[in-house]
């Protein structure tokens, strides 16, 4: 039985890319400054956590080796296991940007080497043109926003005036993406998935990454609420990856969470949708009993990226890591002989940065499964060598891009 479970816990970034100065993250270091505000106790919180940030399981797969690879220091306050088990590295993105789209592709062995497009950061984001193309083809009034923003903040301020009016609330950040939050009820979730589509095969001709729906529900500021129903209308990836070179040879792909969005469903077998990282890991469980010789299941978990790093939420994100470590002994047992799971990430997030976008770090690389012994892999070139090394695992041809490090 050699079956794959790849976890990407979107955003874990541990510092150290070389090139992070040209992104404006010179020094960003996700887990090592969370780890640094929580053995300064300035991570606790009352009844979520408190002291030092606490994960034996990863620290056992080696985190904290990969650690003072990737960035020269180890995380403050976090004692060195007894033992470490599996193998263990980081790895350099070379694809162009610091986005979902871009970390997850590359991870799948097909790295971005061109550009993509981005809108305006002074004024307003979209063009006069781009926005009367958008209200003409999706029949609105018009549109909110206009401007880079983070998500929740956008939506509190313009929310009551979305309901109010009708129109959309559109909005951007530092990746190649359009947003477009609107509320379930007033605006409808259907009308709203339609827009997006609409959106997407207008900016097409622009190498926009992605538009994503974000629905949100409440009737004032105090009570708006994302839900769980975002969608993600991703480009195709500029060739076959991972998930498309398993699928031609009849293996299964198990693309949980947001996966098959950020693919443009391609090269994917099921989609299995699942809101926030407990019920991700219950959806991972589940299909790990699916799973039969050869297939991969591949889950993003979101909660880390899009309810901490962004937000900047120190103690949530050192939180929702300490859940997270907890439940990595119920893969451990779902696990069979010849069977390896990878952790890794897409990008990092450091929510002590500046701003409230991705920083350009490098990712983790832990793998493990019966059989695994303790191996420093080292700096990885690429995050495709991750793919490569799945693709080794499960016997199918390498790609062009990656080396295995099995």
């Amino acid at each position: 039985m050699a079956r794959a479970f790849l976890l990407v816990l979107d955003s874990f970034g541990v510092g150290g890319a070389p090139d992070a100065e040209h992104y404006g993250d010179l020094g960003s270091n996700t887990l090592g400054h969370i780890a640094e505000f929580c053995a300064a106790g300035a991570a606790d919180r009352a009844g979520l956590r408190s002291g030092p940030l606490k994960l034996p399981n990863m620290s056992a797969l080696g985190l904290l080796e990969i650690a003072a690879l990737a960035s020269g220091t180890r995380p403050a306050g976090m004692p060195p296991p007894e033992h470490i088990f599996g193998l263990h590295g980081c790895a350099n993105e070379v694809s162009k940007g610091k986005d979902t789209p871009s970390g997850h592709w590359e991870i799948a062995g097909t790295p971005v080497r061109f550009e993509w497009g981005y809108f305006p950061t002074e004024g307003d984001a979209f063009s006069p043109e781009l926005v009367d193309s958008i209200c003409e083809k999706g029949n609105l009034p018009g549109i909110l926003g206009n401007c880079h923003a983070s998500g929740t903040d956008i939506i509190a301020r313009l929310g009551e005036e979305h309901i109010r009016t009708g129109k959309p609330i559109c909005y951007t950040s530092s990746d190649s993406v359009f947003q477009i939050a609107a509320h379930e009820m007033h605006f409808g979730l259907e009308r709203l998935i339609a827009l997006c589509e609409i959106v997407r095969k207008i900016l097409d001709p622009l190498n926009i990454g992605r538009v994503i729906a974000r629905p949100f529900i409440g009737e004032s500021a105090a009570t708006f609420a994302r839900t769980g129903n975002r969608r993600d209308f991703s480009v195709l990836p500029p060739e076959p990856t991972l998930l498309d070179r398993l699928v031609e040879r009849d293996r299964k792909v198990l693309a949980i969470g947001k996966i098959g969005d950020i693919y443009a469903h391609q090269g994917v077998s099921r989609v299995i949708k699942a809101n926030g990282n407990d019920a991700l890991m219950e959806a991972t469980l589940e299909a790990m009993d699916e799973a039969l010789n050869g297939d991969l299941v591949f889950t993003n978990f979101v909660d880390f990226d899009m309810n901490y790093g962004h937000r900047r939420d120190v103690a949530g994100y050192a939180a929702a890591l300490e859940a997270f470590d907890q439940r990595l002994p119920e893969i451990h047992r779902k696990m069979q002989p010849g069977d390896v799971t990878i952790l890794t990430a897409d990008h990092g997030c450091d929510p002590t940065w500046r701003g409230t976008d991705h920083t350009r770090e490098r990712v983790p690389i832990m793998a493990f499964g019966p059989g695994f012994r303790e191996r420093n892999i080292g700096i990885r070139s690429s995050y495709a060598d991750i793919g490569e090394s799945i693709a080794a695992h499960l016997s199918i041809p390498s790609g062009r891009h990656g080396r295995s490090f099995m």
